[in-house]
């Protein structure tokens, strides 16, 4: 991760990772996954202790240093001496062993004082309480206020509810008859929580009978709702587009993805709805078919800022140009998406990002360009799927509140217990 781009979840999939014990495959997913979320913070934490604390540390040292003052400070059924020890021989192992004295000695001292009071009474304070990059903090507090930056932050550091869809009440059965303990979804009646056991080892779980996915995102394609034709441009990994098949079973569906090797992943996800829809091959920047849509699911491919719970590495890569970039590609996808919709069909377009630059603006861009479209007020479908049984008791009310003043749905993580999405819904008159 140091070196490479792969992502978290990747990394935690490799064969070498998947060899392991069932206990050692979860203590090597906590190590990885709290290193990434507590890094600038734990980078900070070590360098005060080293004699010279702006010195250039090897990758290899870095990273012996950070999973040692990791399980020193934030678990506690490690003893002091074994993370300590792990540390040290990692550095040996690396080929650096003077330098696995040095480890051995900070290690030592900050177990011998392992708290720090970090503040949080402003952004720049928060940013290294939660261990975020304190530009991305004083945006979101800028943005939402510090209470709700805070609690994006806290959000960010730990670990996400594991939420599955159940495509009956069978798969509820299922689960439970093998140790599975499950509890209600806060927004969507067809979502449960995982408080115990491992969905992932069922029986349903391979057979797709229940799938894993935020609830967040299963909103957004609920959100979408019913039509007769959908286009899903940006259809890979698939989750959103079984929804659709799902609330839409005698709908045609076109999924689009412009990966060959994400491609054939879907289509083998897809593969019970092999008769339904048609996975393509295409670009979502350029239009599928001029106006041949009743629906068209503009899920675009985003920063990810509201993932930072699940994919805590993403704070440490994004810089903040990426937000322009993202959007110029964003707002390319979304003219193709209104090219392809029909006079009275909608429009969603979707993120998981909670930057301005790649959801309003874009909005309002793409709508300036496009007389012809008009923004649908989110809370007209929040009311349509409460009416519809398809919301928990109560969300209806808590999702209107989270309406924007443009009428978009605007998820922000710690607000909900989900990741963070960004949700529109436009109409092309007729």
């Amino acid at each position: 991760m140091e070196r490479g781009q792969s992502h978290s979840d990747e990394l935690l999939r490799a064969p070498a990772i998947n060899a392991l014990s069932p206990p050692d495959r979860h203590l090597a997913t906590a190590l990885v996954l709290g290193v990434l979320r507590w890094q600038i913070q734990l980078d900070h934490q070590v360098r005060v202790l080293l004699k010279k604390p702006n010195a250039k540390l090897d990758p290899e040292i870095l990273i012996a240093l950070r999973l040692g003052a990791f399980q020193l400070l934030h678990l506690d059924r490690i003893p002091a001496r074994a993370a300590i020890d792990e540390s040290v021989e990692l550095a040996k192992q690396a080929g650096h062993k003077f330098a696995s004295g040095m480890v051995n000695a900070v290690l030592r001292k900050l177990a011998a004082a392992p708290y720090f009071d970090f503040a949080q009474d402003t952004a720049a304070n928060l940013a290294m309480a939660q261990a975020h990059p304190a530009w991305l903090v004083e945006r979101w507090a800028a943005h939402y206020g510090l209470a709700a930056a805070r609690a994006i932050c806290c959000h960010g550091q730990a670990q996400p509810a594991l939420t599955v869809r159940l495509a009956s009440a069978a798969g509820e059965e299922e689960l439970a008859a093998e140790g599975v303990t499950l509890a209600s979804g806060s927004l969507l009646t067809a979502t449960r929580v995982v408080t115990a056991g491992d969905a992932t080892a069922t029986a349903a779980y391979r057979a797709g009978r229940v799938r894993i996915q935020d609830e967040g995102s299963q909103l957004v394609a609920e959100i979408a709702g019913t039509a007769g034709s959908i286009l899903d441009c940006c259809a890979a990994p698939g989750g959103k587009t079984l929804i659709l098949a799902e609330r839409n079973p005698h709908a045609k569906i076109v999924a689009c993805e412009a990966n060959a090797e994400r491609l054939n992943a879907l289509r083998t996800r897809l593969a019970a709805c092999a008769g339904q829809v048609e996975c393509r091959l295409a670009d979502a920047t350029k239009p599928s078919e001029e106006a041949a849509f009743e629906l068209v699911l503009a899920d675009v491919p985003c920063s990810g800022t509201g993932t930072l719970g699940r994919n805590p590495e993403i704070r440490h890569r994004l810089k903040a140009e990426d937000f322009a970039r993202q959007a110029e590609r964003q707002k390319e996808i979304l003219r193709a998406a209104v090219q392809a919709v029909r006079p009275g069909g909608r429009v969603v377009y979707s993120t998981c990002s909670l930057e301005p630059e790649e959801n309003e603006q874009v909005i309002a861009a793409v709508l300036a360009e496009n007389p012809s479209m008009r923004v649908v007020p989110v809370q007209e479908r929040i009311a349509a799927m409460d009416a519809a049984g398809l919301l928990a008791p109560g969300a209806a009310k808590e999702l209107c509140g989270a309406v924007t003043p443009e009428g978009a749905l605007r998820l922000l993580p710690g607000a909900f217990a989900t990741d963070g999405f960004f949700i529109a819904l436009m109409q092309r008159m007729v």
